[in-house]
C-alpha cells in the first residue's frame, strides 16, 4: 500500500473514530453532570450513540449515576481504532493488555481535550454572550461548571476577576503534558496513536 494511501486511511479512520469517541464521552459526561437530556444537542448525541450503547447497557449496568456502559463503549471504540490503524500499517493484532492501556490513554486525552476546549468556550462566552441560552453553550456550561466549582471554593473571585480558570488551565497543562505522556510511556504506547482531539 502506498504511503499516501496509508496516510489518507489513517486520517479518515482517526477523524471518524475521534468524532464518535467524542460523542460517547460527551454522553457519559452529560449523564454524570445531569445535563439537560431534552437539549437538542443531547438528543442528537443520544440518537448517534444509542445503537451501540443500549445493547451494552443490558450487560454493563450503571451505578450511582455513573454510566459504565458509555465508558466501556469508549474503550471498545478506541481499541477498535487502534487495531484498525495497526492493520493499515501492516502489523498484526495488538496484545490485549497493550490495547487496553493504549485505549485508556486515548480516552484520558479526549477527556482532557473536552475540558480544555469547553473551558475556552465558557470563558469566551462569558465575555461576548454571558446570558446566552444557546443549546450548545448551555451544555458546555453544565459540563464545565461542576469541575470549576471546587476550584472557586479554594480560589474565590477577586472582585469581578475569576482566577479559577487559570488554575484549571494549569491543571490541564500538567495532565496533557506530563501525566498522560507518562502513562503512555508506562504502557509503551507508540507516539501519535491515540484518537484524542
Amino acid at each position: 500500500m502506498s504511503s499516501a494511501l496509508t496516510e489518507s486511511l489513517f486520517y479518515i479512520i482517526r477523524t471518524i473514530g475521534s468524532l464518535y469517541l467524542l460523542l460517547v464521552l460527551l454522553r457519559f459526561l452529560f449523564q454524570l453532570v445531569r445535563a439537560d437530556f431534552y437539549n437538542p444537542i443531547s438528543q442528537t448525541i443520544a440518537k448517534a450513540t444509542n445503537p451501540l450503547l443500549m445493547p451494552l447497557r443490558k450487560v454493563v449496568p450503571g451505578y450511582r449515576g455513573i454510566d459504565f456502559a458509555s465508558l466501556v463503549l469508549a474503550l471498545l471504540v478506541q481499541a477498535l481504532i487502534i487495531q484498525i490503524l495497526f492493520f493499515i500499517a501492516g502489523h498484526g493484532f495488538v496484545g490485549v493488555l497493550s490495547l487496553l492501556g493504549w485505549s485508556l490513554v486515548g480516552i484520558l486525552k479526549t477527556f482532557a481535550s473536552i475540558y480544555f476546549w469547553g473551558l475556552i468556550i465558557v470563558i469566551v462566552a462569558s465575555w461576548i454572550a454571558p446570558f446566552s441560552q444557546n443549546p450548545a453553550l448551555v451544555l458546555v456550561r453544565q459540563v464545565i461548571e461542576p469541575a470549576m466549582a471546587p476550584l472557586r471554593k479554594i480560589i474565590p473571585p477577586l472582585g469581578v476577576i475569576d482566577l479559577s480558570p487559570i488554575v484549571a488551565f494549569m491543571i490541564l497543562h500538567v495532565v496533557n503534558n506530563y501525566l498522560i505522556p507518562a502513562i503512555a510511556v508506562a504502557v509503551r504506547m507508540p507516539l501519535g496513536l491515540a484518537s484524542g482531539l
